[in-house]
């Protein structure tokens, strides 16, 4: 549906402008906060009574962004960010983040409206980006990254001897003594090696059973002589 600005909105235009949009975004976001006004003869009569009125304003827009552009051209804009030996920044400098700068200089500029090469600055040296004012008036301005080394240390754990046991069937296993702890010599039972099970008792051996003498085998008792 076709609608008449009675406000600015960067996303569409000026007040005074006529726009056509989708009916449902016109009723449910334009008309509730008064920034547009639904295109009738009515209001069209309105616009054409504030037309001295808009116009002066536009005039006193495109003032303001020259006096703007020439305060952004005379800055230079110094950032330090992050950087590896090679300069490749760790990320990458943004419209966000040259919008955050410029409003540290007091500077108001919408990210939408700043325009840098590509999707962002990735590595340091000298840039310029484009600030979009008003109708067809811009700004370039330069920017300077810096970039700043981070130095990480690496900690390497030390290395653990290798502890030899046995294993309970004549072979040997490495085992990673725990660090300060010193390796047994060869053959010497290692300090926390698991004392040995004692022997299986062994049955005694069993004994011949003695027969019994038979009455033949018995010596022949003394036989008394009689006179």
């Amino acid at each position: 549906m076709k609608v008449i600005l009675n406000k600015d909105l960067s996303t569409l235009g000026e007040e005074g402008d006529v726009k056509d949009v989708a009916r449902g975004y016109a009723r449910n976001y334009l008309f509730p906060r008064g920034i547009a006004l639904p295109y009738t003869p009515k209001t069209v009569k309105l616009f054409e009574a504030r037309k001295e009125e808009i116009e002066a304003k536009k005039a006193q827009k495109r003032q303001d962004a020259l006096g703007l552009k020439e305060r952004l051209e005379n800055l230079e804009l110094s950032l330090t960010m992050p950087a590896g030996p090679n300069g490749k920044l760790y990320g990458a400098v943004t419209s966000q983040t040259v919008a955050d700068e410029l409003t540290k200089q007091g500077f108001q500029v919408d990210r939408k409206r700043i325009d840098l090469a590509g999707a962002g600055i990735k590595n340091v040296g000298k840039y310029k980006a484009v600030i979009k004012l008003y109708e067809n008036s811009h700004a370039e301005i330069q920017i300077t990254i810096i970039g700043q080394e981070i130095k990480t240390e690496t900690h390497h754990a030390p290395a653990r001897p290798v502890r030899r046991r046995r294993d309970g069937f004549g072979g040997a296993q490495g085992d990673a003594a725990p660090a300060g702890a010193e390796a047994p010599a060869e053959g010497e039972a290692p300090a926390a090696e698991q004392p040995a099970l004692p022997p299986e008792p062994v049955a005694a051996p069993e004994t011949a059973a003695v027969p019994e003498a038979s009455a033949a085998s018995e010596p022949a008792a003394a036989t008394e002589t009689t006179a």
